[in-house]
């Protein structure tokens, strides 16, 4: 095997990943391989500074900062807009497309076609009523303000 194979397997290695034929073979190259063993070392403590590292989360003081900006609040808020918008355009052609191809398309009994309709003005009334119900409670819900 070359050096850039164990070269590979040094953090497996390190992290004791290696099964015990895996670990010898390791150990009997860095015998005869002064670069590799060179290598490891740096690997060694490489792998002890990162150990040290920890990701400080930011304090609740930072974040209600962070919030409370009127700039972050209104980009957040224009794009769940255009997000929505966007996706409620696409949701309606696409509706209207499906109803004038069903319309059109003569192979489809009548029955079906009614039946199909039917099942799309069904999901569309819930879609409506649901929206609607969630926009009422929210607008009325006493505790949005609060932090959950």
């Amino acid at each position: 095997m070359t050096c850039q194979h164990y070269r590979d397997s040094m953090m497996a290695y390190l992290d004791n990943e290696l099964d015990e034929e895996q670990r010898r073979a390791f150990e009997g190259h860095l015998a005869s391989c002064a670069d590799c063993t060179r290598d490891l070392a740096e690997f060694r403590r490489l792998k002890q500074m990162t150990d040290c590292v920890a990701f400080v989360e930011p304090e609740d003081r930072v974040w209600e900062q962070y919030w409370g900006n009127v700039y972050n609040r209104v980009e957040r808020g224009t794009g769940w807009i255009l997000f929505s918008v966007a996706a409620i355009a696409l949701l309606l052609y696409g509706g209207f497309q499906l109803i004038e191809h069903l319309i059109v398309d003569p192979t489809l009994g009548a029955l079906l076609k009614i039946g199909l309709l039917a099942l799309l003005g069904g999901v569309v009334i819930l879609f409506v009523s649901v929206l609607r119900e969630r926009i009422y409670f929210w607008s009325r819900d006493r505790y949005k303000d609060v932090r959950r």
